[in-house]
């Protein structure tokens, strides 16, 4: 059992890297979808097409051929070829889940849960970029006033070793 959920772990981290930004939106491929189901790739479109109506537009998605394009030329997908000559679907988080109600299987069930686990650390994981953003962003702008009160300082001391204004004479006491 220990080993049963350690190979689905392993799965479900390798499905993160799997998660591509597609019109705005956090989406896996169908072919990426199939392998972690252990389907083929159109038993699983097979499936969503009998059950059209569970699969609305946030959901899923067809790929035009620029956005394959720009997978191939991104090394996403090896080549156009292994899409098997059409263009290929890409689901949402919630088609994700949705698949699990359509493929009817336990594993399909049990990677559905994996997989909305990884698009949620995903969004974690950006969220805490953004808080890192806004902190380098913080330590700048205090290091650009650092920066100016030290050039401050600096015209200060190169201000002094010039001497006092209006004095000619040497320094020191007479």
């Amino acid at each position: 059992m220990e080993n049963k959920n350690k190979i689905l772990t392993q799965e479900a981290t390798s499905a993160e890297y799997r998660i591509f930004m597609i019109r705005n939106q956090k989406v896996m491929l169908d072919s990426d979808l199939a392998k972690i189901y252990k389907v083929e790739t159109r038993i699983l479109n097979q499936a969503v097409k009998r059950n059209k109506v569970r699969f609305p537009n946030d959901f899923m998605l067809r790929l035009d051929h620029g956005e394959v394009n720009q997978l191939v030329s991104q090394n996403v997908i090896p080549s156009k070829q292994s899409l098997g000559g059409s263009l290929p679907y890409v689901f949402t988080k919630h088609g994700v889940a949705m698949l699990s109600a359509v493929l009817r299987s336990e594993r399909a069930v049990a990677m559905s849960v994996f997989i909305v686990r990884a698009f949620v650390k995903l969004r974690e994981s950006l969220a805490t970029n953004k808080d890192l953003a806004l902190k380098v962003s913080e330590i700048e702008l205090t290091q650009e006033k650092q920066g100016q009160k030290i050039a401050q300082i600096n015209n200060a001391v190169v201000q002094l070793l010039r001497g006092p204004l209006g004095q000619n004479g040497p320094l020191g006491f007479k």
